[in-house]
């Protein structure tokens, strides 16, 4: 069942007008630079969310429309095969022009057309095809901020992305952790039939989970600096090979961003440069560093079934990028039951990135969206400080290489039914 064309055009008016003000903060020079081919420049997400709209929604379904720009096209598509050659995504820092100005006049353009095509009662699948754009643009809205925070990290002044969006919590040690059992079986996991959710999200089906327990809270930086402390980064045998490998490669001693100053731990934050807080979860670690910590405290990464089915209930409220913070926050003490399973960083599992049971890629050039992505990647739970409260569910699979740190992406420990 779909949103009412109403609803969904007024979901696409909200959406476009975050990613503006997300953009605000920077300048031209800010939004074009690249800092490494896996991060893209601001204005290229400003563009491409709108290329997006443009080729996906507009060029089909809108009667008479004429593109902005064609050479956009080469400029903004990100991987679609179908609609032609691309600038290499390592290079997409090259595209001085057009300037960020010129970027905010095409977003005005597709915006009008969009606001057009809403007026003429557009059908199912226009409104199917609008809520999939809507969508795709969060996910670049977080995707903005975890680049433009490498970005600044790479500069001598680690300039603030914008102060005021962040304000303190209180330092101090982590609450305890505990252990919550769940009985496993046979379990349905998967979006279901209603609301919107994306192709890989699709069908729901059951699996089958042995009994398991879940941490009641995320790992904290304190018991990360205890792993460090523990020689974790020293230690092989903690380490896939592969793992092992990057992180020998590439000098790997903690998190992405942290560093130390007179013997404390500083992290770069979108607030600037900061101390880095006890009691707040761990974030910027890749799948390889979560698995070689959960490895280190004789437990495990959970399975993304088994997150999801103890995820299920739990209503999907948390620190999002609505909170302001834009940081992951301690687990607020007193809580009962699971805490922290959304918001605050991007879950690691140890479940690769592969297709569901009767699987089947979305039509036309959406086709391309996910499907081609199955291989190599593992799929993270839960959103996090800079995922938009609407963009996440229980059954939402992001997903990224296993040496991917600078996403605000963290843990959560699992283990048997007899673990200590």
């Amino acid at each position: 069942m779909l949103a009412a064309p109403s609803a969904t055009c007024a979901s696409f008016r909200a959406v476009r007008a975050a990613s503006r003000k997300l953009a605000a903060p920077l300048s031209d020079a800010d939004a074009t630079v690249q800092s490494m081919p896996d991060a893209s420049p601001a204005k290229w997400h400003l563009a491409h969310t709108s290329w997006f709209f443009e080729a996906m929604v507009l060029e089909p379904f809108l009667p008479g429309y004429r593109v902005f720009d064609p050479s956009f096209n080469y400029l903004f598509n990100s991987y679609y095969e179908a609609l032609g050659v691309r600038q290499p995504r390592p290079r997409r820092g090259m595209i001085t022009r057009p300037t960020l100005e010129a970027i905010y006049a095409y977003r005005d353009r597709v915006d009008a057309a969009v606001e057009q095509l809403c007026g003429l009662t557009p059908s199912d699948r226009i409104s199917a095809m609008i809520a999939l754009g809507c969508h795709h643009e969060q996910q670049h809205q977080e995707l903005l901020l975890t680049d433009i925070l490498h970005l600044f990290a790479q500069n001598p002044l680690r300039p603030a992305y914008c102060a005021q969006f962040s304000r303190d919590f209180e330092a101090g040690m982590p609450t305890p952790v505990s252990y919550l059992k769940f009985e496993g079986g046979i379990v349905e996991i998967g979006a279901r039939d209603m609301g919107f959710a994306f192709d890989c999200e699709r069908p729901r089906h059951r699996v089958v989970i042995e009994p398991y327990r879940l941490a009641d809270r995320l790992v904290t930086n304190a018991e990360w600096m205890e792993f460090i402390t523990d020689g974790g980064y020293r230690q092989p045998l903690l380490w896939m090979s592969e793992g092992w490998a990057k992180c020998c490669d590439g000098g790997w001693s903690g998190p992405l961003y942290w560093e130390k100053r007179d013997g404390e731990f500083w992290t770069m934050t979108l607030a600037g440069p900061g101390r880095v807080v006890a009691a707040a979860p761990v974030v910027h670690v890749g799948f390889f560093e979560a698995d070689a910590f959960a490895r280190w405290s004789g437990m495990r990464l959970p399975t993304e079934a088994e997150w999801e089915h103890a995820a299920q209930s739990v209503a999907p409220g948390g620190n999002f990028i609505e909170s302001g913070l834009l940081r992951p926050a301690p687990a607020r003490p007193g809580e009962n039951g699971l805490r922290q399973m959304f918001g605050d960083v991007w879950e690691w599992t140890s479940s690769a990135f592969a297709p569901y049971p009767r699987f089947r890629p979305a039509e036309g050039a959406a086709a391309e969206y996910n499907g081609k992505f199955m291989c190599g990647q593992f799929v993270l739970r839960g959103g996090s400080c800079a995922t938009p409260a609407s963009h996440i569910r229980a059954s939402y699979r992001n997903f990224f290489p296993p040496d991917a740190r600078w996403q605000f992406s963290g843990l959560r420990l699992a283990g048997d039914d007899d673990d200590a």
